[in-house]
């Protein structure tokens, strides 16, 4: 959901940094064969992914909630020479197409793809990161918040999309309606967190931006 009108919205993305051509194609492919193409970060939220990924120049990034790779291969453009990406998701039918899109970019060799349930998953691995960009199952927030903040180096950025839930965190939550109510919760514990600096945009569908201190 976009949350100004569309016209403006053109207005904004023809003034901001030029779509790479791979995720032009990779957003055609997404349209043409996976569902639920909505779920891609889009060219404005994209550009602002690799601008701050650029601006810090992270050595590790982990990301919860692959999709088709949009925003992997975003972010993956500010990674530090050596740095590398874990990229987690459950749905195996989309590995192949994700790294197709991955190899044929410059950071193949730097993004991991790790397939499986990502509360399993987190922690496993050895590393700690840099920016960390959640983008998975909304109902399942409030359970990755204490997994990853351990996982997220002092002066990191914990990214958290789809915050604002197409508006729906204004609504009264229905009684069946976890997401929103997650989310909601989610959001309370973001702004009231002693180990976190927040501010919660209203880019695309909600994106906060969190700093470890």
């Amino acid at each position: 959901m976009e949350f100004i009108a569309a016209s403006l919205f053109d207005y904004v993305v023809q003034h901001s940094q030029e779509e790479p051509l791979l995720l032009q194609e990779l957003t055609r492919a997404t349209h043409l064969k996976v569902l639920q193409p909505r779920m891609l970060s889009g060219p404005l939220q994209g550009r602002f992914l690799s601008l701050l990924s650029k601006l810090i120049a992270p050595k590790r990034i982990l990301e919860v909630g692959t999709f088709t790779g949009y925003a992997t291969l975003c972010l993956a453009e500010g990674l530090a020479k050596e740095g590398h990406i874990d990229t987690l998701d459950k749905n195996e039918e989309l590995v192949d197409f994700q790294r197709q899109f991955f190899d044929r970019s410059p950071w193949g060799s730097q993004i991991n793809q790790h397939l499986g349930n990502a509360l399993d998953i987190i922690p496993e691995l050895n590393s700690t990161y840099d920016l960390i960009f959640l983008d998975a199952d909304k109902k399942n927030y409030l359970n990755y918040l204490p997994l990853l903040l351990p996982k997220l180096n002092a002066g990191g950025l914990l990214l958290s999309d789809n915050v604002l839930w197409s508006g729906k965190v204004l609504e009264a939550t229905q009684k069946n309606d976890e997401d929103t109510k997650v989310l909601k919760a989610f959001n309370e514990r973001l702004a009231k967190h002693p180990e976190l600096e927040t501010v919660l945009l209203p880019l695309r569908d909600g994106l906060t931006l969190s700093r470890k201190i």
